[in-house]
């Protein structure tokens, strides 16, 4: 079995989904990708579906009742991960905004032991967005030196949701107590791993925002983050 599984989480995400499962297949043909699919009524996992037909070994699929979040989509997924014993695990968008030829040189790092957690960053040299319009390009900066601020942590981009672990990373973290959904999330998940001293090394990456499909950004997901930061930093410093 692939050492390396590429989580997907999707909703509606059918004018994605089968060109960026081939797409990393061609950059990293030594893994395995799993979608976690939140009931797409777009098709999306039908379209998944037809792609395990003619390559069943290497696709994988959730298919779950109820679009529960971000978050919780990836929890299903690391739990999956950790029961089929992957040694690396990657998280990332369908939507063409992470590119898949970071992969091999991510996976580089973790597993010449250089980072714990591989973070394709946006702002590790400079930023390095595609296509954002400008008032999403500094509420996301803005959002990360805060973020940097309340919780001291050392990453540039801890909103990035480009992202690689170790599977020590997630054994160390008990799934059941993350809490948060949306950008917080990925805090959380980064916040959490540095406190339980494990290293969190940055890529640099070239962010191009998605030319199909809708993004499902919110102001709920913004505020759960401005909150979240300040609860992980005060309240969940001793959490895992």
């Amino acid at each position: 079995m692939a050492s390396t599984l590429i989580i997907i989480p999707t909703y509606n995400e059918i004018e994605n989904i089968s060109n960026i499962i081939p797409k990393i297949f061609n950059c990293l043909s030594n893994c395995h990708v799993l979608v976690v699919d939140d009931n797409s009524p777009d098709g999306t996992s039908r379209s998944v579906k037809e792609l395990i037909k003619n390559c069943e070994e290497n696709i994988f699929i959730i298919d779950r009742l109820n679009k529960t979040g971000l978050g919780d989509a990836y929890i299903d997924g690391f739990r999956w991960a950790l029961e089929k014993k992957y040694d690396y695990i990657f998280e990332m968008d369908a939507d063409f905004s992470h590119d898949p030829a970071s992969l091999p040189f991510m996976l580089e790092k973790l597993k010449e032991k250089e980072a714990d957690v591989i973070i394709g960053s946006r702002y590790k040299d400079g930023v390095n967005v595609v296509n954002w319009p400008l008032s999403r390009i500094l509420l996301s900066y803005f959002a990360s030196l805060y973020v940097r601020l309340i919780t001291r942590m050392p990453v540039k981009d801890p909103t990035a949701g480009f992202v690689g672990y170790s599977r020590e990373v997630l054994n160390s973290l008990d799934l059941n107590k993350i809490k948060f959904i949306g950008y917080a999330f990925q805090i959380e998940m980064k916040y959490k791993s540095w406190i339980n001293g494990f290293k969190l090394v940055e890529y640099p990456i070239i962010f191009k925002n998605r030319t199909r499909g809708t993004s499902k950004m919110d102001q709920s997901i913004i505020l759960e983050a401005f909150i979240g930061v300040i609860r992980l930093r005060f309240f969940d410093r001793n959490t895992k």
